[in-house]
């Protein structure tokens, strides 16, 4: 909408116009007040100058009228911005069924993407037009904030937790990215490139190499680690199935329940015995120092892409 003034980025997301509004209308609420005071102000220092012909203003009763209107519209004013700005807060919290998940790792001085199909980049992200995406983000390091302009979303990337966020990119082009927490001394050089292309051009795009898929390299690691003599089938298992969790929200010894998301997940391989699931003993050993965040993302893939045990078998 406001691509053509100097110095404005690009609205290329779902999201990017609702955003400019409410800025410009906080911008105009802004000045309009602003000029509102600085022309009183002004008004008020000449008419009421100190001199012998001026002794001041003349004191005047209260007036009810008055003091309920200067009260009631910055109320009403605010009020619309709350209600606009929570709308937009809410929509971008929400993550559409059906996102396409590309995994994303911050670390000095550069974003490693991976994508469901295997396909890897370094400070370059490949998306498709009119999908909607959804980030799953992880900082191997320092904090780091993942910056698109022409989308107009920004997400703080911390160490020690998983974070998320979407955006449905519906204009082709190519866009920068940047990260927009400062994280060291190369810091303006974590810099990248956002590339929006049509379907058709982008299954091109990832068919061009053939990596192993995050998945693939969660099963291995899965292996590796032994995971499977605990969360497997049979006389030694020991934890529960994982095969169809996913989403779903799993009880707690001790009671409540938890979502078994990314972050839960994540929090299930470093700190494995904070929140156990019903049924079972805290037997599993933590995994802090012996998997990145890159791996964990692998082992999560892995997991999401297990199917539900068969009917009448043991739940994972």
């Amino acid at each position: 909408m406001f691509s053509a003034l100097p110095l404005f980025p690009e609205a290329a997301s779902s999201v990017a116009n609702g955003v400019d509004l409410l800025y410009f209308f906080l911008v105009a609420v802004t000045v309009v007040f602003s000029g509102l005071i600085f022309i009183l102000i002004f008004y008020f220092a000449v008419k009421y100058r100190g001199g012998p012909q001026n002794q001041g203003p003349e004191q005047i009763p209260t007036f009810m009228g008055l003091e309920l209107f200067w009260t009631a519209v910055p109320f009403v004013i605010t009020m619309v911005m709350f209600t606009w700005g929570a709308s937009l807060y809410v929509h971008d919290a929400k993550i559409p069924t059906g996102a396409l998940d590309i995994y994303v790792v911050g670390r000095q001085w550069m974003w490693k993407v991976q994508h469901p199909g295997g396909r890897r980049e370094i400070n370059e992200l490949h998306v498709p037009i009119n999908q909607p995406v959804k980030l799953i983000l992880a900082s191997q390091d320092v904090i780091h904030s993942f910056y698109i302009p022409a989308f107009r979303i920004k997400q703080d990337v911390v160490p020690g937790r998983f974070t998320t966020m979407w955006f449905e990119a519906n204009r082709a082009g190519e866009y920068h990215l940047f990260c927009a927490e400062y994280c060291g001394t190369q810091h303006s050089g974590m810099i990248g490139r956002v590339y929006v292309l049509e379907p058709k051009d982008y299954e091109n795009w990832l068919g061009g190499a053939r990596d192993t898929t995050p998945a693939e390299s969660g099963e291995k690691l899965f292996t590796e680690l032994n995971c499977v003599n605990c969360h497997g089938t049979g006389a030694r298992q020991r934890c529960p199935q994982l095969g169809g969790m996913f989403g779903k929200d799993v009880a707690l010894e001790g009671g409540g329940k938890v979502n078994f998301d990314e972050s839960y997940i994540r929090e299930s391989i470093i700190t494995p015995n904070a929140r156990v699931v019903a049924g079972y003993a805290p037997l599993m050993p933590t995994y802090r120092g012996q998997v990145t965040e890159e791996q964990i993302l692998q082992l999560i893939a892995y997991i999401k892409s297990l199917s539900p045990p068969p009917e009448g078998g043991t739940g994972k």
